[in-house]
Formats: structure tokens, C-alpha cells, sequence
């Protein structure tokens, strides 16, 4: 990992990431179930879940949004913060034993409102399983510094 500064003039529409592939684990679903709380059946108790719709154990939402997020981070770049997430949408199940992968696209640049040092960039998120279906997406919003005036860079 490198710091990079990446303005928000450096953006466009259309720039893209894909990220390698990550296996989902029983101990990913163990240690996210103790760290926020969420002992719901559909994530830790096989019995239960071999009589529901699903027929096994799926990954808490919250987990494949927080590893996939993480699949994207890569360089770091001091001009940007990330300064949400939209429109998050939890499209299948994702199964102990899966292997996601991630492609972040841009699909925006925005002005800030009242700001005129910033701006934001809107980054389709979408997670897909090793059989390339869908299993998440959502908006990564950022806001990114402009460049500075007489930075030519």
C-alpha cells in the first residue's frame, strides 16, 4: 500500500477497480456474530437453518458489506474520505464457503452544495459470487478534495 493523491479533477466516470477473490468463512461469520451481537440463526445455528429456505448458514449482510468495502481499499489517498454508502442492497445469500469478488466503478462526479474545495464521487459497488451472481451492491459516496489553485499536477 502507497499514499497516492488522487484530486477530484484526477476522477472520471467510468474509472474501475476489481478486486482478487476472498472466501467466506465460518470464523469470518463467528468473529463478526461476537463483534456486533448478531447471534440470529441464519448465520450461526446449521440445524435451524437446514430446515429453512436457504437450506445452510448464510453470511450477515453487514460482514460481505464490510469485507467488500475492505476488497476495494487500496492505495491511500490523504485528498478523500469516504462519506457513506447508498442504496445498499443485499441481493443473495452469501453461503461458508463462497468466494466473493468486487468491481468499483464510477458512476458520478458532484459538486458539494455549499463547499467549493470539494466534490463528491459516486462508486457503484458490486459483489459478486465465484458463480458470478450478484450478492450485493451499493453507492460508495466520497467526498475528495479539488485540486488546489496553481497545482498543476
Amino acid at each position: 500500500m502507497q499514499t497516492v493523491t488522487r484530486y477530484f479533477e484526477d476522477h472520471a466516470v467510468g474509472d474501475r477497480r476489481v478486486s482478487t477473490g476472498r472466501t467466506i468463512t465460518e470464523s469470518d461469520i463467528v468473529l463478526h456474530a461476537g463483534q456486533t451481537g448478531d447471534w440470529f440463526p441464519h448465520h450461526v445455528d446449521a440445524q435451524w437453518c437446514a430446515e429453512q429456505e436457504f437450506g445452510q448458514r448464510i453470511a450477515h449482510g453487514t460482514l460481505v458489506l464490510s469485507v467488500a468495502v475492505g476488497m476495494t481499499a487500496g492505495d491511500i489517498n490523504p485528498a478523500s474520505v469516504s462519506y457513506g454508502y447508498d442504496r445498499i442492497r443485499f441481493v443473495a445469500p452469501v453461503f461458508i464457503g463462497d468466494t466473493i469478488h468486487v468491481e468499483a466503478r464510477i458512476t458520478a462526479l458532484r459538486d458539494h452544495r455549499s463547499r467549493t474545495d470539494v466534490g463528491f464521487v459516486d462508486e457503484l459497488v458490486t459483489v459478486t459470487n465465484q458463480h458470478d451472481a450478484v450478492v450485493l451492491v451499493l453507492t460508495h459516496l466520497y467526498l475528495v478534495q479539488r485540486r488546489p489553485a496553481g497545482d498543476a499536477s
